[in-house]
């Protein structure tokens, strides 16, 4: 977002489903980040299931059952363009196959000394997310949206840091786990996301699952 905080509280505000189009990751995956995750928060006594702790003891992790690799966030979206947009993202999959993706290193950005967002980092498969973060930009341009002004940048997001004081200290934290740390996957589907807010951690609902089927 190029406007801060306020653009963002103000696009959240907007009428309209929330969506995003990402790749998911699967079951097995999931569970070694998990386990990397446990180990990083449990130095700071917060257990991964349960209620997630406020304050500064913690930062806001991410649901671990809904993990996945963003390829474009669009935001409050009116009900009927949803029809147009999960048909980009088949046009989408249809252009590309699967292929492999190595989760592998951590970090944060900006900086580990003044975070907003800890991550895993794409060791093996990133140019293929690339490619397909550039095609489902170039569908979405083609239906009236603009042109992602933002880098693509390949990671996993594991934690939102902005503003917590125990910031800095648990990204070191996890660039130290995530030394050696390996986590090989195979991406065959592209899904159009909706996140529903509330009551807790962000859900994050499938309205179109499209695999990967170019040869």
């Amino acid at each position: 977002m190029t406007g801060g905080h306020e653009d963002w509280r103000a696009r959240l505000a907007e009428p309209g489903l929330r969506l995003f189009v990402a790749v998911p990751i699967p079951s097995e995956t999931v569970r070694a980040v998990a386990a990397l995750v446990e180990g990083v928060r449990a130095m700071d006594g917060a257990a991964v299931v349960g209620p997630i702790r406020r304050g500064s003891n913690d930062v806001r992790w991410v649901r671990l059952d809904g993990l996945h690799v963003t390829l474009r966030f669009l935001g409050p979206t009116p009900d009927e363009k949803v029809e147009a947009i999960g048909n980009a993202v088949r046009t989408v999959a249809a252009m590309s196959g699967a292929f492999d993706v190595r989760l592998a290193g951590a970090g944060a950005f900006p900086t580990p000394e003044r975070p907003r967002a800890l991550w895993l980092g794409v060791d093996e498969g990133a140019a293929a997310l690339s490619e397909l973060a550039e095609r489902l930009d170039a569908e979405l341009v083609a239906l009236g949206w603009p042109h992602e002004e933002r880098p693509f940048r390949t990671h996993l997001t594991l934690a939102r840091s902005d503003g917590v004081r125990a910031g800095p200290r648990l990204a070191r934290r996890l660039m130290a786990a995530a030394e050696g740390f390996s986590a090989p996957w195979r991406a065959s589907t592209v899904v159009l996301f909706e996140s529903q807010t509330g009551g807790g951690p962000a859900r994050y609902v499938p309205l179109v699952e499209a695999p990967l089927t170019s040869a």
